[in-house]
């Protein structure tokens, strides 16, 4: 599902949470391969199929953090389903089924992962392609509004990215634009191309640094509190199984 992303732990003072989203073809899997891998990108990436994650050790502010940075896709429904439904060959033989799990059981299920995608979030970079005038329109659409629903963390830094400005001969937004948007959301605010690496490690670590900047989330991302949180995850997870062993 993620893999660790380059750099080592070497023992880390703090862990944050970081989430990516935005329209699909905005970029984000390539913002992350870039980012994670501190490379050149040769060519496009497949777009993801429900979440991935990366994680990325880097040392900003003075602090050493571990990034665990989640990267959702948009097709979270259809495999969730198709997984339900248990094989390709089942998927087209029950279409009815399908269409009605889309509309009763299959999008409960679907909120609830997509509110667990926000759980804990420190951070959240929306993504959209300055050449598309859509990516742009659906972050006051869908996006921030999808924010506003499932966010649980009041004090979540946000950043705006537009990427793709190495395609500035087919810009549809300008940066204009993108900076009065980000001022009117609460955003930090960058251009990018994750093709040529441009403001890439910028992004990641001008969002880190704000969110060290934050008492409340500096607090959350410490070790010791990581770890609390982690053994009482792991008590509840082992009551729950014990709970329902003998049913």
């Amino acid at each position: 599902m993620g893999s660790p992303g380059a750099g080592s732990s070497g023992g880390h003072e703090c862990s944050f949470k970081i989430l990516l989203i935005g329209d699909s073809g905005v970029g984000k899997s390539s913002l992350l391969v870039s980012f994670v891998a501190a490379s050149h990108l040769d060519g496009d990436i497949a777009p993801t199929i429900g979440v991935d994650f990366k994680i990325k050790f880097l040392t900003v502010g003075g602090k050493k953090l571990k990034l665990t940075i989640w990267d959702t896709g948009h097709r979270v429904l259809f495999v969730y389903v198709y997984l339900w439904v248990g094989s390709l060959k089942s998927l087209w033989l029950h279409c009815s089924l399908l269409r009605r799990a889309c509309h009763q059981a299959g999008q409960e299920r679907f909120r609830t992962i997509t509110s667990s995608y926000y759980r804990g979030a420190q951070g959240i970079i929306l993504v959209y392609d300055v050449t598309k005038r859509e990516s742009f329109s659906n972050l006051a659409d869908v996006w921030t509004k999808e924010i506003e629903a499932n966010s649980t963390n009041k004090d979540c830094i946000k950043m705006l990215v537009g990427n793709k400005v190495d395609k500035d001969d087919e810009r549809m937004v300008t940066e204009e634009e993108g900076l009065a948007f980000a001022e009117e959301s609460g955003c930090l605010f960058l251009e990018s191309s994750a093709k040529t690496r441009e403001n890439v490690e910028k992004c990641f670590e001008e969002l880190a640094l704000k969110i060290l900047e934050v008492p409340s989330l500096l607090e959350e991302g410490s070790s010791s509190v990581v770890k609390r949180n982690i053994l009482k995850q792991k008590q509840e997870s082992h009551a729950k199984n014990g709970s329902g062993c003998c049913q």
